[in-house]
């Protein structure tokens, strides 16, 4: 039988642009993912970029897409997919139907028209076509004498909504079954709102992926600790620790344990304050007298707070109370125009009464080696669309692992605590650039522009790469061509990058945290094999580079030979 077959029209010489066509008998095929290419992938083979965004493939025989999650080399080809004419519905999990129009209109903003109507048009069209299937939900895709084809959906623990595919091919007349897995892009144990994934029972094909076949992470265990330990290092240079996150995922999970760190240090300071005389607390862990809250550092910009309506779980926890911008002493003025997370259920208030005290990194008395203080210490988003998936985020709690939702219900306000600042318009975004650049003030910023080659990041990094005083931290996956990478690899060297086509000297500190990467390391790759009954006998290797792809290959082979498993064929996409 010459079915079924797969075709790989992405994600097979590089780790983007994923999109793979199963091609279950001669009239029926299924697309899984139909995603941008980024860094280097963009420019293979024909060296032009655009080249690879077009639909050179046939659409005759696909009966359905479906989207494995709603990143961006998932999905950002959709409009190109339905622009060349693809007409059939676009299945995915109940949460990526949330997500993935909004990912897609920032997408179709980017590649076609800001127009409104257009683009309102055009989500209506994808929302029209969107199947949601609840995970562990068999659906039938063709029904015939000939074919019978179902597919499922389970958890992948990537995101949240992402999913593995399972496909249920049985060929009633020639008395002939399979099952493919496609595995999408799969999380690893510990993340932050998420189960981890789960073995399917068993896979005749799976098509894998590899993006860290060759290493393995640091313990996701303890890795809150390392961004604590990280971040107070960073911070103790006196400048701005920047953090380029994707939209969808990372930043969600950075604000989840931001969160708790600042939780655990408000606990400890009130049980320290508890114990001891309010006039010996330091400064670092509580309230300070007026001398001990001064400051050398110029005051911030003034300050605009918007007051949307929460859930009543969101508005559970107290609101504190906003201190007077006329307290003695204080040469403090407010934060950044931007929305304060935390403060809800309150009118907006003129921004002259507004103060940045609930936000602030105090001084330290002279001679004293500088302490964060981070209950008091700015976190800033500066990024809409992650603002956005934020919100959808906070409405997907029933998605939430039991941790995430127990946090809520005990009054925690994991995604809008009140140091969570979000700066939304180009000129709020402009000002607190050119503030932070002047003042080299301590706060925390998680820009959008993930692999720091778009987004409001790439500013951020113009303005403070020169500077030593400033640190800049990675927590993803930073591919080859982009600028993250070189910044990434060249900046402990003292080395440069090159921005919209400007070469910018790295001097600011650079770090990177190995265990907030969304993907399974090699360890996962494997046991996500060899936790399956019935083990793959053909597995195709994609979304890696060919390192990556080898390496995971031959621990693999090591697998099967040490358990005696049947002869595996391990083929690399590429």
């Amino acid at each position: 039988m010459g079915y079924p077959q797969i075709e790989h029209h992405g994600a097979k010489d590089g780790v983007t642009g994923s999109c793979h066509q199963l091609d279950m008998n001669a009239t029926a095929s299924l697309l899984v993912d139909c995603g941008l290419f980024q860094g280097n992938d963009a420019s293979i083979p024909s060296g032009e970029g655009g080249s690879r965004l077009l639909i050179d493939f046939p659409l005759n025989t696909i009966k359905a897409l479906v989207v494995t999650h709603v990143h961006i080399d998932h999905v950002g080809r959709i409009p190109y997919l339905l622009a060349a004419g693809f007409e059939g519905p676009i299945l995915c999990s109940e949460a990526s139907a949330k997500l993935l129009p909004i990912v897609l209109e920032d997408a179709f903003k980017l590649s076609f028209s800001r127009d409104q109507q257009r683009i309102e048009r055009y989500i209506d069209i994808v929302e029209s076509r969107l199947v949601t299937l609840p995970y562990q939900h068999w659906f039938t895709l063709v029904d015939t004498e000939e074919l019978n084809a179902r597919i499922r959906l389970q958890r992948a623990g990537h995101i949240i909504g992402s999913a593995y595919v399972e496909i249920d091919l049985d060929y009633p007349q020639a008395g002939e079954s399979k099952r493919i897995v496609f595995s999408g892009d799969l999380g690893a144990p510990h993340a932050p709102f998420l189960m981890p994934p789960q073995p399917p029972e068993r896979a005749d094909i799976l098509v894998l992926e590899s993006t860290y076949g060759d290493r393995l992470h640091e313990d996701r265990q303890t890795r809150r600790q390392r961004l604590e330990a990280v971040i107070e290092q960073a911070l103790q240079d006196q400048g701005t620790v920047l953090i380029p996150a994707f939209s969808i995922g990372r930043t969600q999970e950075l604000l989840y344990e931001l969160e708790e760190i600042i939780h655990t240090r408000s606990v400890g300071a009130s049980s320290l304050a508890n114990v001891l005389p309010s006039e010996t607390v330091p400064a670092s862990v509580g309230a300070s007298s007026p001398a001990s809250s001064t400051t050398d550092r110029p005051p911030l910009p003034t300050e605009t707070r918007v007051t949307p309506t929460l859930p009543t779980e969101e508005r559970a926890a107290p609101i504190l109370p906003l201190p007077s911008e006329k307290r003695a002493n204080s040469d403090h003025r407010p934060l950044p125009s931007g929305e304060r997370a935390g403060v809800r259920g309150r009118e907006a208030m003129p921004e002259n009464e507004i103060t940045a005290e609930s936000a602030e990194v105090r001084g330290q008395p002279a001679g004293d080696t500088p302490s964060t203080n981070w209950p008091k210490l700015p976190i800033i988003l500066d990024s809409p669309l992650a603002s956005r998936f934020t919100a959808a985020y906070r409405e997907l709690k029933p998605f939430w692992n039991q941790e995430a939702r127990d946090r809520v219900q005990s009054g925690r306000r994991p995604l809008a605590f009140e140091q969570l600042i979000t700066i939304d318009s180009h000129s709020d975004h402009q000002r607190i650039v050119n503030h932070l650049t002047q003042t080299a003030r301590p706060a925390i910023v998680i820009a959008g522009g993930g692999m720091c080659s778009g987004g409001r990041i790439v500013n951020y990094l113009k303005a403070m790469l020169g500077d030593k005083r400033h640190n800049v931290l990675f927590v993803g996956y930073q591919a080859k061509g982009t600028p993250g990478h070189a910044i990434q690899t060249y900046g402990p060297k003292g080395g440069y990058v090159n921005l919209d086509g400007e070469r910018f000297d790295i001097r600011a500190g650079i770090s990177s945290i190995g265990g907030y990467s969304a993907h399974a390391d090699q360890n996962g790759l494997v046991d996500f094999v060899t936790g399956m009954q019935q083990w793959p006998t053909e597995i195709r290797a994609v979304h890696g580079e060919q390192e990556a792809k080898q390496t995971l290959a031959d621990r693999l082979y090591a697998e099967y030979e040490q358990r005696n498993r049947p002869l595996l064929e391990i083929v690399s996409a590429g």
